[in-house]
């Protein structure tokens, strides 16, 4: 059984607290696991979520503040430790190559998986698999930074009505799916566009066209809200978001489903930053993400 999920590992930002381990989010995507921004302590994170180095095959970094990429060294040692035997393919910023050198090689370790390094260096598609797209869009923040997206193909629904009434049944229904006509009956005859899944991954950045264009028509939307909206000057001095400024984006961009995450460790009360969300009219499933929760991806509409 495919699983499509979000665990998270992670929510502080800048400054982990009692309660909030650095960043670090794994999206089980079918049989495949993409980690983003690990920061401090995901391993043992992962430990506790019960997320095996077997499970990765992406990491994505957005930028190299240490809040999303110092755990990097302990998951790739991870990775060759438990000789983990598929390919591992690894995505950040090419303006921080030295940083992820610096990780990657921080201490010494007996290097057994080969992980295929594949920087960013400007908006695009970075992989496509048979099950989904993954592109790029630069965000505005101090370093340079990128957040990514997640496009599954479009399907077809099979229309059990409309196979009835063309008297489309049994063999041919598998028939019509692979050859496109049957008897003079085309595939647009008795189904319908499958929508493919969305999910977007928008880390630190002030509002631009960037967060705009990751967040459109997404069924999961993890983005930050590291200020609440009293501090908007803090956050655009800073590079960030606040609750509302995510919310409204998310609202615009028709999200089915948006998680809030990375907050600063001058808040204690969660709860504030779902009313604010509220407040600027997101009116879809919200979430304000803790540590160790897992977010389903929505169901196909």
């Amino acid at each position: 059984m495919s699983v499509r999920e979000l665990v998270i590992l992670g929510t502080a930002s800048q400054v982990p607290t009692r309660h909030r381990n650095h960043n670090g989010y794994l999206l089980r995507w079918d049989g495949e696991g993409i980690l983003f921004d690990p920061g401090e302590g995901t391993q043992r994170q992962m430990l506790r979520a019960g997320v095996a180095a077997h499970d990765l095959n992406r990491i994505c970094v957005t930028h190299f503040h240490g809040d999303h990429s110092l755990g990097l060294a302990g998951v790739i040692q991870r990775i060759n430790l438990d000789r983990v035997p598929h390919p591992i393919t690894a995505h950040y910023p090419k303006s921080g190559q030295r940083f992820f050198d610096r990780l990657r090689y921080a201490t010494a370790y007996r290097e057994t998986v080969g992980i295929t390094e594949s920087p960013v260096s400007e908006d695009g598609v970075m992989a496509t698999t048979p099950t989904y797209t993954l592109e790029t869009h630069k965000l505005s923040h101090p370093v340079e930074s990128y957040g990514y997206r997640l496009t599954e193909p479009d399907g077809r629904r099979m229309l059990p009505d409309r196979l009835a009434a063309h008297g489309i049944k049994g063999p041919d229904v598998g028939r019509i799916q692979r050859e496109g006509t049957v008897d003079g009956v085309s595939l647009d005859d008795v189904s319908e566009v499958r929508r493919g899944q969305r999910f977007a991954f928008i880390m630190d950045t002030r509002l631009c066209e960037g967060v705009e264009k990751l967040a459109e028509g997404c069924d999961l939307l993890a983005i930050e809200s590291t200020f609440l909206d009293e501090d908007e000057q803090l956050a655009v001095d800073h590079g960030h978001l606040t609750a509302g400024q995510a919310a409204r984006v998310a609202q615009g961009a028709g999200v089915r489903h948006l998680v809030l995450t990375h907050f600063s460790q001058r808040y204690s009360e969660p709860e504030e930053f779902e009313r604010q969300a509220r407040a600027a009219g997101f009116e879809g499933e919200l979430t304000v993400a803790h540590d160790l929760l897992r977010v389903p991806v929505p169901k196909r509409r």
